[in-house]
């Protein structure tokens, strides 16, 4: 596989990569990984995002509250998510959304803040990248209403949802999930999406693909996600890395 990989979405500053985080991080270009973009969940994480993005030349950051986080969010947290967007190396708002799965903020609660950090993205004319779990018709509400530019990352509704997204302007982000057992939906939308709409991703070290299942993920990965996304796309798995890498620096305005 000689397809540059660009991870759109990846989680470097998880404490699951504590104890040898420049060992794999330095090694990702050795393995064909030509971007990332690394994606804040809270205050804390945006910070260690954009302190990575800094330290290597091919990571980027995204910079957000998680709905998860949505709680803990103190009362100044859209100000000082917008002062990191100002750093040169922060493409995104993100990782922002609603998740009802879960349930670890009050929906009205994170239903304010994902709001109020598009209405940010969009004075700012940044992409957002968006998480939503079990929440497709609150979540897809707001995208009409603001219709922001952005990805929704991996991406768990229909192939009639994610043409939707795609009509709103939006990228669908594919990643291990395609190659698990269940993974009738991902590939149906693998099939039906335009390829100029496509990205890849790990969610690292979440979501690791089939065979490592149960491993840690790391962006080197991608290779086997792509290989099954790929086949449903109709495209050889170098020209869907191609594609999405060149996608992936349409979004964000990277050049990798």
């Amino acid at each position: 596989m000689n397809g540059k990989i660009y991870d759109s979405h990846a989680h470097y500053d998880s404490e699951a990569f504590d104890e040898d985080r420049d060992e794999v991080l330095s090694g990702l270009a050795g393995k064909g990984v030509c971007g990332v973009v690394n994606c804040g969940s809270d205050l804390p994480t945006s910070q260690k995002s954009l302190e990575l993005a800094e330290k290597y030349d091919f990571v980027y950051a995204a910079c957000g509250v998680h709905p998860h986080e949505a709680l803990g969010a103190p009362g100044d947290y859209l100000a000082r998510v917008k002062e990191m967007l100002a750093h040169p190396k922060c493409v995104a708002i993100g990782e922002i959304g609603l998740d009802y799965h879960y349930d670890f903020s009050p929906r009205e609660l994170q239903l304010k803040v994902f709001e109020e950090q598009i209405i940010l993205a969009n004075e700012l004319n940044m992409p957002v990248i968006i998480h939503d779990r079990e929440a497709h018709e609150d979540t897809f509400r707001i995208l009409r209403k603001h219709k922001p530019k952005g990805v929704v990352h991996c991406f768990s509704g229909s192939a009639e949802l994610a043409a939707e997204a795609v009509k709103l302007g939006l990228y669908i982000g594919l990643g291990g999930a395609a190659t698990f057992k269940n993974a009738r939906k991902p590939l149906e939308v693998a099939a039906s999406v335009p390829l100029d709409r496509l990205l890849i991703e790990t969610d690292c070290p979440y979501m690791t693909p089939v065979p490592f299942r149960g491993q840690r993920n790391d962006s080197s990965l991608i290779a086997y996600s792509a290989e099954v996304i790929a086949e449903a796309a109709g495209v050889t798995p170098d020209e869907l890395l191609n594609i999405t890498r060149q996608n992936a620096n349409t979004l964000f305005g990277t050049e990798l």
